[in-house]
């Protein structure tokens, strides 16, 4: 494919995502699917252009007028290249995008001036007020850090299959070579450019690794899951945190992981196996609660909420575009509502955590704060107790100390700790 066609595939894939609710990574794969001619450089080219074009969406889209996935083209190769030469590939001959009409040359060229605080912030103008609202003075910062910087590949090794160094040694046969990450003591990370499909290698196929960013397994750990003990992964979704507690549980007690989407208990299925870890697994109704012969008898129950993912904006760009005030009330609403009904799973002297992939307040402190105003028979549990455990760094607990500033909560960030953002809450069930 030439470079124009290029442009025109991202084109194409773009309005798939920015005209509705597809996915990058979905349009990406359904785009291939019917375009089977182009080779894996055209697919990287193409994917790589897409995210760019994704990840400037706010300069591009207030430069451009425009928010289709021509206009965030044009935007992204504005801050590269010359009008002309941008002209040069927008002939309309082949495969090539059509030409530029008046409006596009003039904007490409013109000096726009000083930009909003929102597109230097590089988020949609509704996410920017939340985001004001919850980190203040260094909003910006924390914006850019989510919606612009790329993500690292964070690997965790699988303790059920053995340590650490022997999970490098069986990387180090295929050249991948990861650097410890530096809060949990079973991560390991590779940079964002990395270009080896870590799923390939013999260390994933064989259980020895999982790829999971560090700040879930941060909250992993945070839980507190042992041997012997009964844990529940109450929204376990595709259990990447449900492996993560087998594994601190090396396979003794008993692991429920619970969900009410069942394609997603299936898809679990296979990365338990491959891992060799146990858990049972019970789908959620709302007609009946399956849960209730384990109220009062749970060691630890963990809520990873759903929640509106705006820790994970660096992996999905798109979806800081489709945050609105009424899901995210709705999220709140939600949340509080799972978070105390799984409450009553935790037996006396027992373990809830709570935790979100988002930097909101509204689905994070204030869903945190209400439980604990509703909720007598539970007590704050600070997060420096829960952090002295093997699975966290020395040097992990000491930031986590600060992070959480003695208190039963923290919001980790990319700027902050450099993990997606999570929010973990800790309580304890008094006697």
């Amino acid at each position: 494919m030439t470079p124009a066609a290029r442009l025109s595939a991202a084109i194409e894939i773009l309005d798939a995502v920015t005209g509705g609710r597809m996915a990058a990574d979905v349009a990406l794969k359904t785009w291939s699917k019917g375009h089977r001619f182009a080779g894996s450089g055209d697919r990287r080219a193409i994917a790589g252009q897409v995210y760019a074009s994704l990840r400037g969406r706010a300069r591009a889209s207030w430069r451009m007028g425009a928010d289709n996935g021509r206009a965030l083209v044009l935007g992204d190769l504005a801050t590269g290249a010359e009008a002309d030469t941008i002209a040069a590939l927008f002939t309309g001959e082949g495969h090539a995008p059509a030409p530029l009409n008046p409006d596009e040359t003039v904007r490409l060229a013109a000096d726009l001036g000083p930009a909003p605080d929102w597109v230097e912030a590089g988020v949609a103008p509704f996410a920017a007020e939340r985001l004001k609202a919850r980190f203040g003075t260094d909003w910006i910062e924390e914006a850019r850090a989510l919606a612009l910087d790329r993500a690292p590949v964070d690997l965790r090794v699988n303790a059920l299959c053995g340590p650490v160094d022997k999970a490098l040694s069986l990387l180090a046969h295929e050249d991948v070579r990861p650097e410890p990450t530096p809060f949990s003591a079973l991560g390991l990370r590779l940079p964002p450019q990395f270009a080896t499909d870590v799923q390939t290698t013999r260390a994933f196929t064989s259980g020895w690794i999982e790829v999971q960013d560090e700040g879930s397994q941060i909250a992993s750990a945070l839980v507190g899951a042992r041997p012997g003990m009964t844990v529940v992964d109450y929204c376990a979704g595709g259990g990447g945190k449900t492996l993560a507690l087998a594994a601190a549980m090396k396979n003794e007690g008993r692991l429920i992981a619970s969900d009410t989407n069942p394609k997603r208990l299936q898809a679990m299925r296979p990365r338990l196996d491959r891992a060799t870890a146990r858990a049972e697994m019970r789908r959620l109704v709302n007609e009946t609660d399956v849960m209730a012969d384990l109220d009062g008898q749970a060691d630890r129950v963990l809520v990873d909420a759903p929640c509106s993912g705006s820790g994970t904006w660096r992996r999905h760009p798109e979806a800081a575009w489709r945050l609105d005030a009424a899901s995210i009330d709705r999220l709140a609403l939600l949340q509080g509502a799972i978070l105390a009904r799984a409450a009553r799973l935790v037996r006396p002297g027992g373990r809830l955590a709570y935790v979100t992939c988002s930097v909101l307040a509204v689905e994070n402190d204030d869903v945190a704060a209400a439980f604990a105003a509703a909720h007598a028979d539970f007590s704050p549990l600070p997060i420096t107790r829960a952090a002295a455990t093997p699975a966290i760094t020395d040097a992990g607990r000491a930031r986590l100390a600060a992070l959480s500033a003695g208190g039963h909560s923290v919001q980790l960030t990319p700027r902050r700790a450099g993990t997606d953002g999570f929010f973990v809450a800790l309580f304890e069930r008094t006697a």
